[in-house]
């Protein structure tokens, strides 16, 4: 029975690079899939590209391309990633360009578009998922609106022969599935491999998530060489049974523990994990180790896919204003506590308009709150942070301004301050027909 290697070589948007040239070099795959699409990513990617229209992609793209695509052409190693973020066409033809100022002038680049569905959303009044409201109501703060697409199009692409396969906001253990589907042949409605398929991805896609980082908790679960973490390998094979390994050699672990924290993740209901191309059932998954980094996962089930799409739509929700300064020394604690009362007052005082604010001691009470850390150690320094939630900019400014002024004007000893006002993009969720969105795939191979 015929069985792939899929590589993962990134959890997120700022993942190190060095695992993924590990993964390329050392770890005998055939698929390497770059996971970096968080769920504000696309709508802040959709304001960069407002500013300019040929950006909007994953800020690492270059680097990791330049990294990688000269060891994955040697040894025919096809690539599949959402780093297209909100500019999947201008990702692909910067990989073509990266690859012809490398010598690779025959490598094939596909953009998978489609997932921008603004205009759709627009002329519906759908609800939103997360609070009582609607699309409408957003009004001129609405920024985009990405339709998650299934693994439909990125197989098209990998069939019609593309090496690097780039898209923007799509399922994320899609990305995995694809490579499936293309080398499988599995149908569109064979929903119990689809199933196993997902499940694949779903234990990949956060990359060394299951290898022990963000795993690991000295004393409680001790993880080796975390400094050399080793990303994750699938092997599946053609039934849709899976083996999660690493590189040899590689730090961190692949063991039963890892990998059933990572089954768990952002998963509400075992029984119906919803995605564009399946209804996921992993509820009757096990997993057993079968050797050093070796962990065999069976069990995965699917049904019907669901009849919409999810939609994450961002938008400008407010805006924030933070300052920060620390103290240290014998009483720094009782100085970061007087900033902050004196803070709180001079907001009062100077008519700040907020409609949140926080007064936190960091390393003190910043997580969970005074009550509960009101009986711990008294620290030898502390950082003092104000932040607050506003309708305007200008207001925003104001909060850290005046934690700045505590240099002169408040406690003695503050050091190190810091401040900053932004806009707050938000993401909320809807619901789309999925025959309102159009994927399509375009090829820009030799593109420069």
């Amino acid at each position: 029975m015929r069985t792939i290697r899929i590589g993962s070589g990134a959890g997120y948007s700022g993942d190190r690079i060095e695992p993924a040239v590990e993964l390329a070099e050392k770890g005998d795959i055939e698929y390497l899939v770059f996971e970096c699409l968080g769920e504000r990513t696309v709508a802040l990617a959709q304001q960069a590209r407002m500013k300019d229209p040929e950006s909007g992609f994953d800020p690492l793209l270059e680097n990791r391309m330049r990294a990688v695509l000269p060891i994955c052409v040697a040894k025919g190693i096809k690539i599949v990633t959402n780093m297209g973020a909100a500019n999947p066409i201008a990702a692909a033809r910067k990989t073509a360009e990266i690859a012809h100022s490398i010598g690779l002038t025959k490598l094939k680049v596909a953009a998978v578009i489609g997932d921008d569905v603004l205009e759709a959303c627009q002329e519906r009044d759908l609800s939103i998922m997360e609070f009582d409201g609607t699309i409408a109501q957003l009004g001129n703060r609405l920024l985009s609106a990405n339709a998650y697409l299934g693994a439909g199009p990125m197989t098209e692409a990998l069939n019609a022969g593309a090496d690097v396969v780039i898209t923007g906001r799509a399922s994320d253990p899609a990305l995995f599935l694809a490579p499936m589907l293309h080398a499988f042949g599995w149908a569109m409605d064979d929903w119990n491999l689809l199933g196993k398929g997902t499940l694949a991805g779903h234990l990949l896609e956060c990359a060394g998530q299951i290898t022990g980082g963000y795993f690991a908790d000295p004393g409680y679960k001790d993880v080796a060489d975390l400094a050399r973490l080793g990303f994750p390998i699938g092997e599946i094979g053609r039934d849709g049974s899976l083996v999660i390994t690493k590189v040899a050699g590689s730090g961190g672990a692949v063991n039963a523990q890892t990998c059933k924290e990572q089954l768990l993740y952002e998963v509400h209901d075992p029984t119906q994990y919803l995605q564009p191309d399946v209804t996921a059932d992993f509820s009757q998954v096990n997993v057993e180790e079968i050797g050093k980094d070796r962990v065999r996962i069976s069990g995965g089930r699917g049904s019907e896919r669901p009849s919409t799409l999810k939609v994450s739509v961002g938008y400008v929700d407010s805006f924030i204003g933070e300052g920060q300064i620390s103290y240290a020394g014998p009483g720094a604690l009782a100085r970061g506590r007087l900033a902050l009362e004196i803070v709180r007052e001079r907001l009062k005082l100077t008519g700040v308009e907020a409609s949140e604010l926080r007064f936190d001691l960091i390393g003190v009470d910043s997580l969970h709150g005074p009550e509960i850390s009101a009986h711990a150690n008294e620290p030898y320094e502390v950082r003092v942070r104000v932040a607050g939630r506003t309708e305007n900019l200008r207001e925003a400014t104001r909060i850290g301004n005046e934690v700045e002024t505590l240099y002169t004007n408040g406690p003695a000893g503050g050091g190190g301050a810091f401040k900053f006002a932004r806009d707050v993009v938000a993401v909320a969720s809807v619901l789309l027909p999925r025959e309102l969105a159009r994927p399509q795939v375009q090829f820009v191979e030799g593109e420069v």
